[in-house]
């Protein structure tokens, strides 16, 4: 993922208005590890059942913000639907964002299962366990890990595009 900057993240947002984005709590930036990451996602620090990601789309940032119905919760084992990780299953959180535009003024969201945590960019990249690779080459347990990134970029790419749809 490129790396982004506070005025790009707060104007990526398509489902939040400019005061929402504006509030948001971002994460530290010069921290990320920006070649490690497929999407940047968290959790606002200051209002615990808020959350936001942004999701690269034809080379641009896509912002989503996204709503927890239960942040005190005990962990909850669930596949996320986005990294798909059959490993880490311990802690997945039903995520809904608002859809951008005139439907999300009427109030229409879409919901989805992610990683509460949003660590699905280093779910994906883990070393293929023996049950997924076998006894296969270090080739082969590359190609893995391949599948498994194009395959998160496109699942979260397909909720940002559905958050994005306007009919």
């Amino acid at each position: 993922m490129d790396p982004l900057t506070e005025t790009q993240l707060r104007t990526s947002f398509v489902n939040a208005s400019r005061r929402e984005a504006a509030k948001a709590t971002l994460p530290d930036l010069s921290a990320c590890r920006w070649d490690d990451l497929d999407y940047l996602g968290w959790r606002d620090r200051k209002a615990p059942l808020l959350a936001y990601a942004v999701i690269p789309v034809a080379g641009e940032p896509v912002g989503i913000l996204l709503r927890s119905s239960d942040a005190a919760r005990s962990p909850r084992k669930a596949l996320c639907a986005w990294c798909e990780d059959v490993v880490a299953t311990d802690d997945v959180s039903l995520y809904v964002a608002r859809r951008g535009g005139a439907p999300g003024r009427r109030g229409d969201s879409i919901g989805t299962l992610i990683c509460t945590q949003f660590l699905c960019s280093r779910n994906v990249r883990r070393v293929p366990s023996r049950a997924e690779a076998g006894t296969g080459s270090q080739a082969d347990r590359e190609l893995i890990v391949r599948r498994r990134i194009a395959g998160l970029r496109e699942r979260a790419a397909r909720f940002a595009g559905e958050v994005r749809r306007t009919c």
